[in-house]
Formats: structure tokens, C-alpha cells, sequence
């Protein structure tokens, strides 16, 4: 797999539309390639963002997530929630790299992801191409954070080995791959947490990665989540009483 970050200017608030950016900044795509591109710098493209000051931080990160748990369970005083089905500390609120604002998520990330495919489509003249949207996480007993997609568009987000054998001849019960965040990972590290500047990816030579010449189905991203019941760590996540927050 090879992956090439890409340099921009400073991505400020409301400057720029998003598909702009692209076109400044985005000047090859090859076939059965993804493009990588931050949350953030949709985010500030859309105007989704708030001055610092202007609003009170708690009560717009339990505005913004589905659900969510009071900072004074947290030993960094930190707000837990979910938001979009992603277990996301403050609701995937952000700001740094934001000149004083607090940054949401984007409003619709599958939408955009969508869009940018086919813009992307369009433009190179692609039969099979890519996208996902990023944003960083933090992994239960591990420090430092990783990348994670929000979004995808134009390829399998998840590889099935339910059925399948292993080297030595053992039928795979519970196995899925998840190709999207897999590749968010990758991605988001070569791209930087910090003052890189470089908010965009393409990667390419992907073998293990199955494209597919349309947007992911309604039923394709309603495989992606669990829901707390039925997830693996469902004992510890129902073990804390979980508030309900604005987001649908």
C-alpha cells in the first residue's frame, strides 16, 4: 500500500467550499485509488464550527452526541459520548487546528463522502475510486490516538471471513475486517495529528480492497454498528448509566 500525504495552505472557516480545496490541491487520482480527507477540514468548509466564548462547551457537546456521560466520571474531565454510532470523547468536538473555534463534526458525512466520490469520478475520468472521511480516537488501554472513519464511499467497508477456513482447515466464526478504519489508520497516521498541514491523503495499491462502482446502501452502513446489547464489551458499556444527548 502506498500512501502520499498532501501539503495545503491553512484551511480556515467558512473560506473555501470543499470541492475548492480539491481542485486546488488534489491533481491526480489513479484507478482503484481512496482519497483520505479529514473531517475537520469539511467541517470548516461547511461553517460547522463556534467561536470560543460564545457558547457553553458542556452543553454543545451534549447537543451535538446521542448520548453521553457526565465529566465528572472522568479523570481528565472529559465528556464521553457517542456520536454517530462512534464511541467519541466531547462528541468528536475539536479545536485545535480551528484559529478559536470549536469544530463539530461535518453535518452529513456520508452525503459528503458520496459527493466527493463522484466529484472525484468525474474529474479523473475513474471507473473505481474511494473515499473516506477522517478523524482520530482513542483506544481503551492504549495511549495515544489512531485514526477512524467516519465516512466511506466506493468500496466494501467490512471483508466477511464468517465461514471461511483458516490455514488449518478451522471454520472462522465471529471474523470481519474492517477495511474503512483500517485504512483511516493508516491514512491519519501519515497525514499528522498536528501542525503538518497536510489534510489530505491518496492512497493506492490496495489489493485487499474490494471497490465497488456506487455509494454504500442504507443496509451496507447499518452493518457497520453495533448496538451496545449485541457488541463485545456490552458489559462494561451498560455498566455505566448513559445520558441521553440532543442528536438523534
Amino acid at each position: 500500500m502506498k500512501i502520499k500525504a498532501i501539503k495545503t495552505e491553512k484551511i480556515r472557516a467558512r473560506e473555501h467550499e470543499i470541492f475548492f480545496i480539491l481542485d486546488k490541491y488534489v491533481r491526480r487520482m489513479p484507478e482503484d485509488s481512496v482519497l483520505a480527507v479529514t473531517s475537520k477540514i469539511i467541517s470548516l468548509c461547511e461553517g460547522r464550527v463556534i467561536k470560543i466564548g460564545e457558547v457553553d462547551k458542556d452543553e454543545l457537546i451534549k447537543r451535538e452526541a446521542e448520548f453521553f456521560l457526565p465529566r465528572k466520571l472522568s479523570r481528565y474531565k472529559i465528556i464521553f459520548a457517542i456520536k454517530n454510532g462512534i464511541l467519541a470523547p466531547s462528541a468528536g468536538i475539536d479545536e485545535s487546528n480551528a484559529d478559536g473555534y470549536y469544530v463539530l463534526w461535518p453535518r452529513d458525512p456520508q452525503k459528503t463522502a458520496n459527493e466527493i466520490r463522484k466529484y472525484l469520478k468525474k474529474k479523473f475520468r475513474l471507473k473505481k475510486v474511494g473515499v473516506i472521511i477522517t478523524d482520530s480516537k482513542t483506544t481503551p488501554l492504549r495511549w495515544g490516538t489512531s485514526g477512524v472513519a467516519i465516512a466511506h464511499s466506493g468500496f466494501a467497508a467490512l471483508k466477511d471471513y464468517i465461514g471461511t477456513s483458516d490455514v488449518f482447515g478451522r471454520k472462522l466464526k465471529m471474523t470481519k475486517a474492517n477495511i474503512m478504519d483500517a485504512l483511516a489508520a493508516s491514512a491519519v497516521l501519515v497525514m499528522g495529528e498536528g501542525s503538518e498541514q497536510t489534510p489530505l491523503a491518496i492512497m493506492e495499491d490496495m489489493p485487499f480492497v474490494k471497490f465497488q462502482k456506487r455509494d454504500p446502501s442504507a443496509s451496507e452502513i447499518r452493518e457497520l454498528r453495533i448496538s451496545i446489547n449485541d457488541d463485545l464489551y456490552a458489559p462494561m458499556l451498560k455498566a455505566v448509566k448513559w445520558r441521553k444527548g440532543g442528536a438523534k
